[in-house]
């Protein structure tokens, strides 16, 4: 009998990724929407993650948290959706290194760049990211590669995450719109997973909107 899942999430949030990557997956998943300031504050919730924070998701009696970790998970947790290289395949390397890259400089540039908290340029050696302009001109040469995805030809969980911070990035005015950068994310999005996902999370995010209560 497989295990159940669950997946933890809030329409507006980084579980977007994750709704994207479960749709790759195509298991069956159950889905419960937490609010930002009750259900994801709760002390079940907290239970599943202690950050009071989404996406999360629990596969059996197996709980994952924070985006990357969980598009590797699945990835790795439903071989047969052909989201990862095997293990042993020499494109595990470059398949870590961006989603990896992706999760850890991309993020902290994207964050830090919205609230205005990049580190000084006398400081960029403390940062796991160095400068904003060598991550992004980085992000550019993985996005630019001469194959279609970032191992190859295969599409993978870390097309999925970096693909998405990207995206994200560039709706937000935060990644500059260099011809790599949409060139790459025009391709993920074409996916027809990418875009059932993206449709369900609008769906929920207008009903949530229908149902807040009119202004006065």
């Amino acid at each position: 009998m497989s295990q159940s899942l669950t997946f933890y999430t809030h329409p507006m949030s980084r579980g977007r990724i994750v709704r994207w990557m479960l749709e790759e997956v195509g298991q069956p998943y159950e889905t419960v929407i937490l609010g930002y300031e009750d259900s994801m504050k709760s002390a079940e919730y907290r239970a599943i993650n202690p950050m009071g924070k989404v996406p999360a998701i629990k596969h059996g009696d197996t709980v994952v948290t924070e985006a990357a970790a969980i598009c590797a998970y699945l990835a790795d947790a439903f071989p047969d959706a052909g989201l990862a290289p095997p293990s042993g395949n020499a494109l595990r390397g470059p398949y870590y290194r961006w989603m990896f890259f992706a999760a850890g400089p991309v993020e902290a540039i994207i964050t830090g760049k919205a609230l205005g908290l990049l580190a000084p340029a006398d400081k960029s050696r403390m940062a796991g990211y160095g400068t904003f302009e060598e991550t992004l001109d980085t992000l550019e040469q993985a996005a630019a590669g001469a194959h279609p995805y970032l191992c190859g030809e295969q599409f993978t969980a870390a097309d999925v995450y970096v693909g998405a911070s990207i995206g994200w990035g560039m709706e937000f005015g935060i990644i500059d719109k260099r011809q790599a950068f949409t060139d790459y994310v025009g391709r993920v999005k074409e996916r027809r997973d990418y875009k059932r996902a993206m449709e369900i999370d609008d769906a929920l995010i207008a009903q949530q909107q229908a149902q807040q209560p009119a202004a006065t």
